[in-house]
């Protein structure tokens, strides 16, 4: 199902949940819908299901417009953050509940439930109720039951918000590789990055009721459109005066300008480490977090505090060592734009507005 909206609005009261959102989502594509709390995305995800109705705007599936049509009517399959199984049901019961309530053949609705088992890797608890079930099975059965009606478009909101981290990164492979299989349009609400990131064909960053960007997950991450989404994505730190930083004094051009710099825009170590020394200043260590794969380190240069990565293979370095530290580049803003400035030590000195 190809989807489009247009201008979609709503208020509760006085609160704008939803501001004139504009967005088109190919047939088959996995969308995620991201932000923080409070910021729209449920709102959104119900209007497109027909269980909030918008103030102003157009819903339009397969080129017809579908603001006035009950969400029966809407070929959509909804999965809930909380499975919302019906606990005196078997897996069975749930799965064919929908298929029984649109009087579906007895025989069709047999074979569909038992299709929709094998696909979920439900075999062998047909018989089972939900109370019976893993946090990641009863997950399981509720994809099962969205899907039993052959919806064209499937909506998740926060479908592994529930589960523990080690069954909801199963789970998202799990989905990926599903919603590859059938090919069914999919849109799914969640505030967890890592999940956007992974599972997503291209992710809509929400904030405030307000579409801040559109796009894949490479693009979001290397060229965020809206000082918003440079600051949400990845980790991050914002320096007030990025122009007392080595190679980057032109920004004393635009009075009122910040920077945001991300770890990998930032390179330390000893200066036997450097080849251009010319561009590196002095920093101190200022704390050490251990991630398993790399440190994450903290250090602060003369006002500024940045963090960066270190790899596990190099000399460890300590809290107050003195270190040199190279600024790559730093994602600067203002309320007139936005923009790339890469160290004007180094081979680039211009800035590359995006």
């Amino acid at each position: 199902m190809h989807v489009e909206v247009r201008g979609l609005t709503k208020k509760f009261g006085e609160f704008p949940a939803v501001n004139d959102v504009h967005f088109s989502i190919a047939k088959g594509q996995l969308i995620g819908l991201l932000g923080p709390s409070g910021g729209g995305k449920t709102s959104i995800l119900r209007m497109l299901a027909g269980l909030e109705t918008p103030d102003s705007g157009d819903i339009v599936f397969h080129g017809t417009r579908v603001n006035d049509l009950p969400p029966q009517e809407r070929e959509i399959g909804f999965v809930f953050q909380n499975y919302a199984l019906f606990k005196h049901m078997t897996v069975q019961g749930n799965i064919a509940f929908g298929l029984e309530v649109k009087k579906w053949p007895k025989n069709r609705i047999k074979e569909r439930v038992a299709e929709l088992i094998e696909l979920t890797g439900l075999s062998g608890f047909e018989k089972r109720y939900p109370h019976q079930l893993s946090g990641g099975q009863r997950q399981r059965v509720a994809f099962a039951r969205a899907l039993a009606p052959e919806p064209q478009l499937l909506l998740l909101d926060e479908p592994f918000a529930a589960i523990d981290a080690k069954i909801r990164q199963e789970l998202r492979a799990w989905l990926r590789e599903m919603i590859d299989r059938l090919g069914i349009t999919s849109i799914f609400v969640t505030h967890d990055q890592d999940e956007a990131i992974e599972v997503a064909d291209e992710i809509m960053i929400i904030n405030k009721g307000n579409l801040e960007q559109k796009g894949s997950p490479w693009d979001i991450y290397k060229n965020p459109e809206t000082p918003f989404v440079a600051g949400f994505i990845g980790e991050s730190t914002i320096v007030e005066d990025v122009s007392t930083l080595r190679g980057f004094e032109q920004a004393a051009d635009w009075p009122g300008t910040k920077a945001l710099i991300r770890p990998e825009y930032v390179e330390i170590g000893q200066a036997n480490e450097f080849r251009l020394l010319s561009a590196t200043e002095t920093g101190r260590v200022r704390h050490l977090h251990f991630r398993g794969s790399e440190w994450l380190v903290e250090v602060d240069v003369g006002a500024s505090r940045l963090v960066t990565y270190r790899s596990l293979e190099k000399e460890v370095l300590h809290p107050g060592e003195e270190i040199q530290v190279l600024v790559h580049r730093a994602y600067l803003f203002n309320d007139n734009d936005s923009w790339i400035m890469e160290n004007r030590l180094k081979e680039d000195p211009m800035p590359v507005h995006i």
